[in-house]
């Protein structure tokens, strides 16, 4: 099993990496913990408040793609490991900028892998079941599927895989790659879907639904996400994809209508829109693999964690009353 003495979290300023940070902290043998971020539109610093408090946590602020930073926070800190989760990470921002995720995602993946290889740090790469494309009802992608990704964001974050593959190939590398299906819970960013239709509907304001709104995707809560990386970086084989989801499938539509219903807004208030350029249809992981070698499973009910998630974000974004 890999050491979680010393970790650096990149992009842990983020909705699932500030999760992780959280998770990680409640690991006694975690002695030191540092995290990386740029803190652009994704990243913010209130989404680390209670853990900045703990005396293992160190906070800086930078880039991935400063491969001197990176490497003085690695010999600084004595790394035992990395988890790369720092990313572009919205696909319309992708169609209208692709270029920017190019040079996030598979620039920032070779300068962590390279830091990490001259130090000989293992690394975990945090990856989307949006590399796959579109699976057909009622398939689920295994480990060994083969990558179709179909938007500029899909794509980068395929090329950066296929980089960390090819390090373990090439170099003989610790590296290990977890790809994870939609995540739900607090803190996550407003233009996200979830938050954004909660934001839409405290105001009474249309709820733009993409096409058809039966575009199918896997959601996990947060903190079974971060659990789930967490052990894929422990107890993960070098070299090896795991697949990190629910088996929860809900259409966008379900989850919209879910959420109108708990905040007692009607239906009305849908507005189906023009879709997405490349929007797939459906994700599905197969997740055995995980569960027989990680021995973990996403363990949050949906109804239940959707609900609280809800709830949680609904008050962060009600409209201030001055």
């Amino acid at each position: 099993m890999r050491s979680l003495n010393s970790i650096l979290v990149t992009g842990g300023a983020g909705f699932i990496g500030s999760t992780l940070v959280r998770k990680l902290l409640e690991r006694p043998e975690v002695e030191s913990l540092v995290v990386l971020d740029a803190l652009t539109y994704a990243g913010n610093r209130g989404n680390l408040v209670g853990s900045d408090r703990d005396p293992r946590f160190h906070f800086v602020e930078g880039n991935i793609l400063d491969r001197e930073l990176v490497t003085r926070l690695l010999q600084e800190f004595k790394c035992t490991g990395v988890m790369h989760l720092a990313a572009e990470s919205h696909v319309d921002r992708s169609i209208a900028r692709p270029a920017e995720f190019t040079i996030a995602n598979i620039g920032g993946t070779a300068v962590i892998l390279e830091a990490t290889r001259d130090l000989k740090v293992p690394l975990l790469q945090c990856s989307t079941d949006e590399v796959y494309g579109p699976i057909p009802f009622p398939k689920q992608a295994d480990e060994s599927q083969k990558l179709k990704p179909s938007s500029p964001y899909s794509a980068s974050k395929a090329g950066a895989d296929l980089l960390v593959q090819a390090a373990h190939i090439t170099y003989g590398q610790d590296v290990v790659i977890a790809r994870c299906t939609n995540n739900y819970g607090p803190r996550q960013h407003p233009e996200k879907l979830i938050p954004r239709m909660i934001y839409q509907a405290l105001r009474d304001a249309p709820l733009p639904v993409y096409g058809s709104g039966r575009q199918i995707r896997d959601w996990i809560h947060v903190d079974d996400c971060a659990l789930g990386l967490i052990a894929t970086f422990e107890k993960g084989f070098p070299n090896r994809v795991y697949h990190l989801g629910a088996k929860c499938e809900r259409t966008n539509l379900g989850i919209i209508r879910t959420i109108l219903k708990q905040l007692h807004k009607p239906e009305s208030l849908m507005t189906h829109v023009e879709d997405r350029l490349g929007h797939d249809d459906r994700y599905a992981l197969n997740v055995r693999l995980a569960l027989v070698e990680l021995e973990w499973r996403a363990r949050i009910p949906f109804r239940s964690g959707f609900e609280a998630a809800v709830r949680e974000m609904s008050q962060t974004l009600r409209p201030s009353e001055d």
